[in-house]
């Protein structure tokens, strides 16, 4: 008589069978290997041969075929190219390069971009065109030279400055741009209050049993930078650090497509019926201003008035740096009553990220109870993450507000949610390109 064996596979009975699950397989309730897998992956083969080699001939192709007629100076024409090369890259590369990559370029780079931010290399290598030596550089800047060799020498092999030659290096776009503080800060800035949290993520998820961060005092960024303080309570009580912070965001938000540019927003469908003592916008949690300000640039002959709104260090600060003079400054917190009534659009951008789905049904109940019905709308400038196909600078942003924040970047549906449990509803939203922030436009409900 032949025995029968019961197999148990996801959950699944079947008998005399193989299946294959994560390399095992239970014969009555006893774990047995999958010798197959096992094999596969003791000889080292899986690791050691391109992650998706399918991928590679259509990848080579499309490069080639995008290559020939790029415009560089065309920001969809560069990008479309650039996702192609990156994801030929990822299908070439080896799980054990993707490892190494992971484990030791990155932060190495990172140490190697900030000791070099430090040091002033970047400015002295980007005066001009001329090579020069990791002995002149060092010179210039004080640095061991032994030391300054060896860092400038990753820094070439990372792609962020050329080596012309042994120990002579000359500048590139990256490392030019990295003689600006505006782009030099990022570095600091995340040492000082991003990444540490990041790498905290972790561990506070596996304390808090892999739930979904909800409290912005009680996340990886405390447990990273050992602190009781919320972020921007750290930031109100490091100054130098917030000012790395709103460079590093100045920089990040520069060569993106604008909500009020031509094509993106109906930017004159807000005009009709605004009167010149009408408010316009009102830009809630405005920060210095740059919005309403590059709004006023472009929209010279927009009626009404702009009003920018945020707390009063911020709004004293904003002040110093000499506003627009049709620009209102107005202190305010939005989680208190909107004092503008009856505005065209109240405008918010990059701040509900910041915070959970109930600080954020605050802010917008506050702006509920200011809207004129059939006349006011809120405009968010956020992301929208697609349900497919997400950008990876999004996802980034999105696991950064996960552990410095307990927040989120959130999707559409999401987004649906959250304004409707206000007493908003969405009308529409308008969107430009992949990884850049939607406007998402709302009315009473």
């Amino acid at each position: 008589m032949t025995e029968t064996k019961s197999l148990t596979l996801n959950g699944a009975s079947h008998t005399n069978g193989k299946a294959h699950t994560n390399g095992k397989i239970k014969v009555n309730g006893d774990v047995q290997p999958n010798e197959q897998l096992v094999d596969a992956f003791a000889d080292g083969t899986v690791a050691i041969s391109a992650n998706t080699p399918e991928l590679v001939p259509g990848l080579v192709d499309q490069v080639a075929s995008l290559g020939k007629d790029v415009n560089l100076q065309d920001h969809k024409d560069r990008s479309t190219l650039l996702e192609a090369a990156r994801s030929l890259v990822y299908a070439l590369e080896t799980p054990r390069e993707a490892m190494i990559r992971y484990c030791w370029s990155q932060a190495t780079l990172y140490a190697a971009l900030e000791t070099g931010v430090d040091l002033d290399v970047f400015a002295v290598l980007s005066k001009d065109e001329k090579p020069k030596t990791a002995t002149d550089l060092a010179a210039a800047t004080g640095a061991d030279p032994v030391m300054l060799a060896r860092i400038l020498k990753h820094l070439a092999a990372m792609g962020v400055i050329l080596e012309t030659g042994p120990n002579e290096y000359r500048r590139t776009g990256i490392s030019s741009s990295l003689s600006m503080k505006r782009y030099n800060d990022a570095y600091p800035c995340m040492t000082n209050c991003i990444t540490a949290g990041v790498l905290a993520l972790p561990a506070q998820l596996k304390k808090d049993s892999y739930a979904n961060p909800s409290n912005g005092k009680d996340c990886a960024f405390q447990r990273g930078f050992n602190t009781d303080l919320h972020f921007f309570e750290f930031m109100k009580a490091n100054p130098e650090i917030a000012s790395q912070f709103n460079n590093h965001m100045s920089a990040y938000h520069q060569g993106r497509p604008s909500w009020m540019d031509v094509g993106f927003y109906n930017v004159p469908s807000l005009f009709p019926n605004v009167e010149q003592n009408d408010v316009l916008l009102v830009d809630v949690g405005g920060s210095m201003g740059h919005d309403l300000s590059e709004f006023r640039r472009k929209w010279r002959d927009a009626p009404g008035r702009l009003v920018l709104q945020d707390l009063p260090e911020v709004i004293a600060q904003a002040k110093i740096m000499q506003l627009h003079w049709s620009i209102e400054a107005m202190e305010h917190d939005f989680f208190t009553e909107q004092p503008i009534k009856g505005a065209r659009a109240y405008y918010m951008h990059s701040v509900l990220h910041d915070w959970t789905d109930d600080h954020c049904r605050k802010i917008l109940t506050g702006l509920v109870g200011a809207m004129k019905r059939g006349y006011s709308k809120v405009l968010i400038n956020e992301n929208v993450i697609p349900d497919t196909n997400a950008y990876w600078e999004t996802t980034s942003l999105d696991l950064i507000m996960m552990a410095d924040f307990a927040s989120t970047e959130r999707t559409e549906a999401h987004w649906h949610r959250l304004v409707e449990s206000a007493g908003l509803k969405i009308t529409k939203i308008w969107s430009a390109q992949k990884g850049v922030e939607s406007l998402i436009e709302c009315e009473l409900a």
